[in-house]
C-alpha cells in the first residue's frame, strides 16, 4: 500500500479538516466528524441529512451545500458513524419544517440510522428517513434488504436538496426522492482492487486479467466474475441489465450517470459514456441529463458504477434547480 497519509486513526478527522480549510466558504466542521453547510438553510425549508464512512471520497460531505445536503455525518474509512453521532445532527438540523435522513442501504448504516431515529423521535423531532437501495447485482426480483444502495444517493440528494429548497414539505421531499430511487438502478464493475488505507489489507482478489460486473463498494461480491471486456462490451452488458431493470421504453427521458471508483481514467468513462448513449439510442430512449465523474469512490479500485435513472417532469425540474456543493456546482 502507498498512501499519502500520516497517522492512520487520524485519517477522518484530517480530511474533513483538509474539506473545511479548502472550501471554507461552503462547508465547515460543525462537531468532530460532522459537516455541515457555512450558511444555514432557512428554518422554515426541510434540512436534509446524510451518513456513511469515509474513503468514498469525494461522497458523501463534498455534496454539503446550498440545494443539496445540510449535513454529512462520517464514519471511520468504510465503517457507519455511531448512532449516538447521527442523533447530534438530527438535533443541530431540527427545525419547524422538518428533517429528511438520506441512507444508503448497508447494514451498519440502517442500524445507526434506525437507532438515532429512534432517539430524536423521543425527543420530538420531526424526521423522516429515505433508504437508498438501488443496486441490481443481487438479481431483479431480490428483496430491497438485499440491494445495496450505491452512487445513486447522490442523484438522490440533489432532488430532495432541490425540493427542500423550494420550500416543499416533508411529506413531499420524501415523496420525490422515494419516487426517484425507486426509478433507478445502479451497477458497479471493478477490474483491479484497493487497500484499505488503515489496515493495508486488499479489498477483493481479482486476477490481472478478470473484471466483476456486479462488485460492491467495500470490495463484496457480485457475482459477475469474467475476463476484462472492452468498453463497449462492458457498457452494454450493463445498459442492458438496467435497462430491464427499471423498464426503460421509448422515449422516456433519463439520467446516465458514470462514477468513476478512483483509479479509472475520464478518458476511459468518457468512452464507456459514449457506449452507454449508443446502446441507449438503439433502445430510443433519451440521455436528458448525465454525469461523468468520480462522485462516490473506493480509494484506488479501478472501475466505475453506472446509473440509470428515469426522469418525469417533476424531477427533471428538480435536476436542473441550481446548486452549490464542493462537488456539484449548477448554476
Amino acid at each position: 500500500m502507498k498512501k499519502f497519509i500520516n497517522n492512520a486513526e487520524n485519517i477522518t478527522v484530517e480530511l474533513l479538516q483538509g474539506y473545511a480549510m479548502t472550501f471554507p466558504s461552503k462547508i465547515k466542521v460543525v462537531s468532530e466528524k460532522i459537516v455541515s453547510r457555512v450558511t444555514p438553510k432557512d428554518p422554515n425549508k426541510v434540512a436534509i441529512v446524510t451518513l456513511g464512512g469515509a474513503g468514498h471520497e469525494p461522497a458523501l460531505s463534498g455534496y454539503v451545500g446550498e440545494g443539496l445536503l445540510d449535513f454529512s455525518v462520517v464514519g471511520d474509512i468504510f465503517a457507519a458513524p455511531g448512532a449516538p453521532k447521527v442523533f447530534e445532527a438530527l438535533k443541530m438540523a431540527d427545525r419547524p419544517a422538518g428533517v429528511l435522513l438520506v441512507v444508503l442501504n448497508h447494514e451498519g448504516d440502517v442500524m445507526a440510522a434506525n437507532m438515532a431515529m429512534e432517539m430524536a423521535k423521543r425527543e420530538g423531532i420531526n424526521v423522516k428517513m429515505l433508504l437508498t437501495h438501488e443496486d441490481i447485482s443481487a438479481g431483479l426480483n431480490a428483496d430491497v434488504k438485499d440491494r445495496r444502495g450505491l452512487a445513486g444517493c447522490v442523484p438522490v440528494y440533489k432532488l430532495v436538496g432541490a425540493a427542500a429548497e423550494e420550500g416543499l414539505s416533508l411529506d413531499d421531499v420524501h415523496r420525490i426522492g422515494e419516487k426517484f430511487g425507486q426509478s433507478m438502478a445502479t451497477l458497479a464493475v471493478a477490474m483491479s482492487n484497493a487497500t484499505h488505507p488503515q489496515s493495508g489489507m486488499a479489498i477483493g482478489d481479482l486476477a490481472s486479467d478478470e473484471m466483476e460486473i456486479g462488485m460492491g463498494q467495500h470490495g463484496e461480491g457480485g457475482g459477475g466474475r469474467m475476463k476484462i471486456q472492452t468498453a463497449d462490451d462492458t457498457a452494454h452488458i450493463m445498459v442492458d441489465q438496467l435497462c430491464k431493470a427499471i423498464d426503460v421504453k421509448p422515449g422516456d427521458d433519463l439520467m446516465l450517470m458514470i462514477n468513476g471508483s478512483g483509479a479509472t481514467t475520464l478518458m476511459e468513462m468518457f468512452i464507456v459514456a459514449r457506449a452507454c448513449h449508443l446502446s441507449l439510442q438503439e433502445k430510443q430512449a433519451s440521455v436528458a441529463r448525465s454525469k461523468v465523474e468520480e462522485i462516490l469512490t473506493v480509494q484506488e479500485m479501478a472501475g466505475f458504477q453506472m446509473c440509470i435513472g428515469k426522469f418525469d417532469s417533476e424531477t427533471l425540474r428538480y435536476w436542473d434547480k441550481p446548486c452549490n456543493a464542493p462537488y456539484w456546482i449548477q448554476q
